[in-house]
């Protein structure tokens, strides 16, 4: 907590207005437009509900097609099934980790020729880096697709002088418990379009119409976030920018001290904007290690330090099995090869040594 969080739900109690709706989340709302540079935002209970209500929104359908990033959490493209969509799966450019454009824009022709619509294009900004998303854009517009851009990772990274996914049909945002700040749960859509962002408001309501009865002329959910939850967010949005800079730092501590370890390499930074370090990746070699990730996992996991695979790509998910795949070996080669380390920003320069040290240990053992 950054500390000013009590004292906004201290507030949000004694105006009576716990749930749903209130004086905080409205602000929260307000703030957020401000920080994000969007527009329009909608405060709703998950990343995944604000995803769910995007890709409603930008008319994704029954039987459309919907081009998303492999190498992301699930909570990225299951949205995608709740509406009877098909997920089509893009592999990662070497370069950035992200989602290769080149990529995009041929399974866009591809699927046209087969006669299928596209409904949506779905990057993630891995890791807090952003996507190539002046490359994005351009082949999304040129294309008629609709870009709803998945910057659950990414909150405070910065793209051509703006907030990540500017430009974009809609972006969503997480505030679940691991991310850059957190409501201990919650998420955010963020459009330029009032329509858009008022249809999704309405449905995050279930759809309830305006009569003194409960009327609903269309189905809805019950996705709207909570005041208290907003007002917990006032306080941490207070703080972003801290958390932001700590986190930075953090990358490049671990940059300097890794860089001459061999078979070890950092995940790229600032490749397209600049990024928020949101975790710190490496890459092991194990041919030059004589480790996998695994068993440094393993080892460091002795030490009670908590290291992490890096996400598993869709197309390997047991859920989405037989779902299509372009390209894949990228993401595959990082899953394979990938480990997250330790990047909370309450870590003192003692623990990252810690950290380190354990690291070290377990590459020895090679």
């Amino acid at each position: 907590m950054g500390g000013a969080e009590l004292g906004y739900v201290t507030e949000a109690f004694a105006s009576n207005y716990i749930a749903p709706i209130g004086p905080q989340l409205n602000l929260f709302e307000e703030r957020f437009r401000e920080c994000s540079g969007f527009s329009h935002c909608v405060a709703v209970s998950s990343g995944t509900a604000a995803m769910h209500l995007a890709l409603r929104a930008v008319g994704v359908g029954a039987e459309d097609v919907v081009i998303a990033s492999s190498l992301t959490f699930i909570g990225s493209v299951s949205p995608v099934t709740f509406l009877g969509a098909e997920p089509v799966f893009v592999d990662s450019e070497t370069s950035s980790w992200n989602i290769d454009p080149d990529l995009v824009e041929q399974e866009i022709l591809h699927q046209q020729e087969l006669g299928k619509r596209v409904g949506a294009v779905v990057p993630t900004d891995l890791y807090g880096q952003p996507c190539d998303y002046a490359r994005l854009l351009e082949i999304c517009e040129r294309h008629g697709v609709a870009l709803v851009s998945d910057c659950a990772e990414s909150l405070g990274a910065r793209f051509a002088g703006g907030g990540t996914g500017r430009g974009s049909a809609v972006a969503v945002f997480s505030f679940n418990g691991n991310k850059i700040i957190t409501t201990s749960g919650g998420g955010m859509l963020a459009t330029d379009d009032e329509e858009l962002a008022a249809k999704a408001r309405h449905w995050a309501t279930q759809a309830r119409e305006d009569f003194s009865h409960f009327e609903h002329n269309e189905i809805g959910y019950n996705y709207r976030m909570s005041n208290v939850v907003a007002a917990i967010g006032l306080g941490q949005l207070d703080v972003l920018a801290d958390r932001v800079q700590k986190k930075r730092e953090i990358f490049d501590w671990y940059s300097n001290r890794l860089r001459d370890l061999p078979g070890v390499s950092m995940m790229p930074f600032d490749i397209y904007g600049q990024g928020n370090a949101w975790l710190t990746v490496i890459l092991l070699d194990s041919d030059s290690t004589g480790v996998t990730p695994e068993d440094v996992r393993l080892g460091m996991e002795t030490d009670n330090i908590e290291t992490r695979p890096m996400w598993k790509p869709m197309h390997q998910q047991p859920a989405f099995k037989g779902a299509r795949i372009v390209g894949g070996s990228v993401s595959e080669d990082l899953f394979q090869r990938g480990l997250c380390l330790p990047s909370g920003t309450a870590m003192t320069e003692g623990d990252l040594e810690r950290v380190l040290v354990s690291l070290q240990r377990e590459l020895r053992r090679g």
